[in-house]
């Protein structure tokens, strides 16, 4: 955990330059043609060389404000139907000096050379839609907001082919009109904020169209240059419906009268998203089906705080930033262990084991705009629990103010027909110049049919330079708190969470020809029992030893002092351990290979005291991908537990992860995913074969099965499910 939390995404990227937007900001000219492209990623059509090329990038990393020593040039055109982008990728050693491990959309941006264009059509220096690929043609792209929140499973409607030659690869890129959203603006031509960026993984350097420091992210529009002289057609009507087909067989064995043993169904259902203006979109969804999501990765879980398993369905993705208040560290960093999201989808056609409830259907209305960002969600969900289902309805307001201040509200309902649970939250971001930012979520819980109500609350306070990064996390959930809607990883807790962290890049760093950054921190724990105001926990970890190489390779060890204080019996991974106060030492050591190179690992290996008892515990990783159509990867995570509980326990938990993608391009791939866990004596596989057959079009066929160690009557027995699904989907654009 605290890796992630270490390298953030622009963590290691960071010296003593930091500078301000220039006033003058770079401009990117477009086109107008009135011939069609054909994108196939060679630039070979004469309206090419009409087009202007842009000036040169200029460096973010390693050596910031430099000239780049591999040259990017883009061009824009532009007609009725696309815009248009041209983008030339120098390099002296050509093909060679590609890095891509997969064919996965929304790929690993660390594995692979890639470029990427974020657009700001309003021009309001906050959001962005972002449009990235690599040197195969494969697709990434996710809405951004204030830098802050973003819509990472965002599939947008546009095309990509790339070509890669002896002298670096080209990418040719063409975005429907409807697919973005920008004023309606005929008189004049409009100016967009824009900026590009490219990282030549082979070397990692990043440079941009417009430049950044490199503490933010190229989606800081307030860095963005401008992509001038368009006339874009006015915004028509623009309605996407996609319906499905499903058909599947399912085979229960030894699950008694709960199942049958054989049966077979059809089900037919569909999406409709209508863009009815620039500033307002509406989805409605019918039977909704989610057959084709990613399946969770196991982890068996060692602490006090509940696994967050995050959303993969595509409808609950989209959009998700305008909803999806609250604190997660995976994502912005802050809270230490804790999250907390007062709305988390997965509460919706999922029950606690992540087995899927029928959605009959709902819809979903966003209207954005730079000052006002507001919108709704209805859901019906039939069965589950309570036969009779379940309503969900989620609405959000929020007012953009200043440079990137932002205050709002949100509210949650789930009723059934034994009462209702409603969420009433506030929340608020201010930024302090350019460094200095302040983050609040406030949420107040009330049961109908209990009375029951509860509180959960987070501040977090963060500053960051090129040379710092501090933060101070501050956090309230009671004992009676009840997001039925929503998420938190722990009740009944008082926490304080500080963090720093210092980045080092000066001419005392040794092998600077290999290292980038020393990285040493900290980040302390301290909960509280909010119920009595009793200490609760403290967990002390310090970094003296944190190093992040050009490569992209990480090498860290830390050294943590744990207290703990158990009110009740606290039971992981099956071992009892009774109340009382435990102090006791713990080491980690991190080590991540160069994650774009054919063979990569890495490396979580933890050992020390563990309350009453010792622990080993270690996680290993290690992928194989010769070529990009070919990806191999292997987890291996143990947990071995001595002397523990009472009575002191000895054992030993073994989680293996098997996973491959086989991809003949990026639009028709074979995925699988294998899955033993020792602790409950479980064997799940599944395998999904995709075609893409038109853009965000889909034939899927998907095989899952599992495999479970059941005591019945004192007796072992093994259940086992087996589900066989083809599923047919096709986007209509209107």
């Amino acid at each position: 955990m605290y890796l992630s939390l270490l390298l953030p995404a622009t963590a290691f990227t960071q010296d003593a330059v930091f500078f301000k937007p220039d006033s003058v900001r770079r401009q990117l000219n477009a086109v107008n043609i009135t011939a069609a492209i054909n994108v196939d990623g060679l630039l070979n059509e004469p309206e090419w060389n009409l087009a202007i090329p842009s000036t040169p990038f200029i460096q973010v990393d390693p050596y910031q404000g430099k000239a780049p020593n591999y040259p990017t040039v883009v061009k824009a055109l532009y007609n009725q139907k696309y815009l248009y982008f041209g983008i030339v990728c120098k390099d002296p050693m050509g093909k060679k000096a590609i890095r891509a491990t997969d064919f996965m959309r929304d790929f690993d941006e660390t594995r692979h050379d890639l470029v990427s264009i974020s657009i700001d059509a309003f021009n309001d220096k906050r959001n962005a839609m972002v449009f990235a690929t690599n040197a195969y043609g494969v697709q990434r792209d996710f809405v951004s907001f204030d830098d802050l929140y973003y819509d990472t499973y965002w599939d947008g409607l546009w095309t990509v082919r790339t070509n890669r030659t002896d002298s670096g690869w080209t990418a040719e890129i063409a975005i429907p009109w409807k697919t973005l959203r920008y004023p309606k603006i005929t008189s004049t031509a409009q100016n967009w904020g824009i900026n590009i960026y490219r990282n030549r993984r082979l070397t990692n350097e990043i440079s941009a169209f417009s430049p950044y420091p490199r503490v933010f992210a190229v989606t800081h529009m307030s860095y963005a240059g401008l992509l001038t002289g368009l006339q874009p057609p006015p915004p028509a009507t623009n309605i996407q419906v996609v319906p499905y087909f499903l058909t599947s067989y399912d085979h229960y064995t030894n699950f008694g009268n709960t199942e049958p043993p054989h049966s077979a169904s059809v089900k037919v259902g569909g999406d409709l998203k209508w863009a009815i203006n620039s500033n307002s979109v509406l989805d409605l969804t019918a039977h909704t089906d989610f057959a084709e999501a990613n399946a969770d990765i196991q982890v068996n879980n060692i602490t006090r705080f509940s696994v967050f398993f995050p959303e993969t369905r595509q409808f609950f993705l989209e959009n998700a930033s305008l909803f999806g208040v609250g604190v997660n560290p995976n994502v912005d960093n802050s809270g230490g262990s804790l999250v907390f999201q007062p709305f988390f989808s997965r509460n919706i056609g999922l029950d606690t084991s992540g087995n899927p409830i029928p959605i009959v259907g709902g819809g979903r209305y966003v209207y954005r705009s730079s000052t006002l960002n507001y919108g709704a969600l209805a859901i019906r969900q039939q069965g589950g629990s309570d036969p009779q289902g379940a309503n969900f309805f989620v609405g959000r307001l929020s007012e953009n103010f200043g440079g990137q201040d932002r205050l709002g509200g949100l509210i949650t309902v789930k009723n059934q027909p034994g009462g209702s649970n409603v969420e009433a939250t506030a929340d608020g971001f201010f930024r302090f110049g350019a460094s200095s930012s302040f983050n609040t979520v406030l949420t107040q819980s009330y049961t109908t049919n209990t009375g029951q109500q509860g509180f959960g609350g987070v501040v977090n306070y963060g500053y960051s330079t090129n040379k710092w990064s501090v933060r101070w996390t501050e956090s309230l959930i009671t004992k009676n708190f009840d997001p039925q809607s929503g998420f938190v990883s722990r009740k009944d807790i008082i926490g304080s969470t500080p963090w720093i962290m210092y980045y080092y890049r000066g001419d005392l760093l040794p092998f600077k020809n290999i290292l980038l950054t020393y990285l040493p921190g900290t980040l302390p724990e301290l909960y509280y029992t909010a119920s009595t105001g009793k200490f609760s926990e403290f967990d002390l970890p310090v970094f003296p030893i944190s190093l992040a190489f050009k490569s992209g390779a990480y090498l860290g060890y830390s050294v943590t002092f744990i207290r703990q204080h158990l009110t009740d019996v606290f039971q992981p991974l099956g071992v009892s351990i009774a109340p009382g106060d435990y102090s006791y030492l713990q080491q980690d050591v991190y080590i991540d290979s160069d994650p774009s190179k054919v063979v990569n690992f890495a490396i979580h290996y933890e050992t020390g005291s563990y309350y009453n008892g010792h622990i080993n515990s270690g996680d290993w990783k290690l992928q194989f991908a010769p070529i990009p159509n070919i990806s191999l990867s292997a987890e291996y995570n143990l947990n071995y537990l001595r002397g523990v509980g009472d009575p002191k326990t000895t054992t030993t938990v073994n989680l293996y992860i098997l996973q491959a993608r086989l991809a003949l391009n990026p639009r028709l791939q074979l995925t699988g995913l294998y899955q033993k866990n020792s602790l409950n004596a479980a064997n799940n596989y599944n395998l999904r074969l995709s075609w893409e057959f038109s853009p965000l079009s889909y034939v899927y066929l998907i095989y899952n099965r599992g495999v479970t160690n059941m005591l019945n009557n004192m007796a072992v027995q093994i259940q086992t499910e087996d589900h066989l699904i083809a599923k047919i989907s096709y986007l209509k654009q209107f």
